[in-house]
């Protein structure tokens, strides 16, 4: 991989922050993050932070990045597929550069192993998931179960542990089990190390938020994405 990459990444948080997974995946690229600040899972929480993605991703191209990436699967789905597809536009325009969104990386990842009918655990409450569910479906998939753990607060998505993910995992796969593909969403939620796990126990390809995201946005700028080690979307 290229030791020169600069990819600007809009992140959900009030501060600067990078996801630690960017190190671990790809520690030769320089990642630049600037925050939106999404104040809770909710609609009202996201609404301010999304009138900062864009102006966000701006300032991020005028730094002199190779891509933009904007991060927070929810952030960039909650107010529907149409309205997804206008922010990339607009991501494109603002900044003339190569462009995605959290959501779109999700969509890229099941794609990219061929899930069409697909299981879906989040971190989220009832409102967020069945927005979840409508974005999904008209991204082409079928979503044959989707279970939460009904979460609000911003950070708490972060306290789940692994042993929480892959528990969560183990009820959907066990009411989808007709589901070529799992996905994990919220890029709250710490899934770089489970992915194998739930694929190697339930036998179902994983894609995760933010292992999608940085896979997506390298892969913008030309590489390959791969990182073995971490499940078949990696591995690929």
């Amino acid at each position: 991989m290229r030791q020169d990459i600069r990819i600007g990444l809009v992140v959900p948080h009030a501060t600067d922050r990078l996801p630690a997974e960017a190190a671990i995946m790809y520690p030769g690229v320089k990642f630049i993050p600037r925050g939106v600040g999404v104040k809770a899972l909710t609609p009202e929480g996201y609404d301010s932070a999304w009138e900062g993605i864009v102006p966000a991703a701006q300032e991020l191209a005028g730094q002199g990045v190779d891509a933009v990436m904007a991060l927070g699967t929810s952030l960039t789905f909650y107010r529907g597929y149409a309205a997804h597809t206008r922010l990339v536009e607009q991501l494109r325009d603002v900044t003339g550069l190569p462009v995605s969104t959290m959501s779109a990386a999700v969509v890229e990842g099941l794609r990219s192993l061929g899930a069409r009918r697909i299981g879906v655990c989040t971190a989220y409450a009832d409102e967020v998931n069945e927005r979840l569910r409508a974005f999904l479906v008209a991204s082409g998939f079928e979503v044959l179960a989707l279970e939460g753990f009904g979460l609000e607060r911003f950070n708490a998505p972060s306290e789940k542990s692994e042993e929480d993910i892959i528990a969560l995992a183990g009820r959907v796969c066990a009411e989808a089990r007709r589901a070529e593909g799992l996905l994990i969403s919220c890029g709250g939620l710490r899934t770089l190390a489970v992915g194998k796990t739930i694929e190697d126990t339930y036998g179902v390809p994983v894609v995760s938020s933010t292992p999608a995201a940085l896979w997506t946005a390298v892969r913008l700028v030309g590489e390959s994405g791969r990182v073995p080690g971490y499940g078949r979307l990696l591995d690929a």
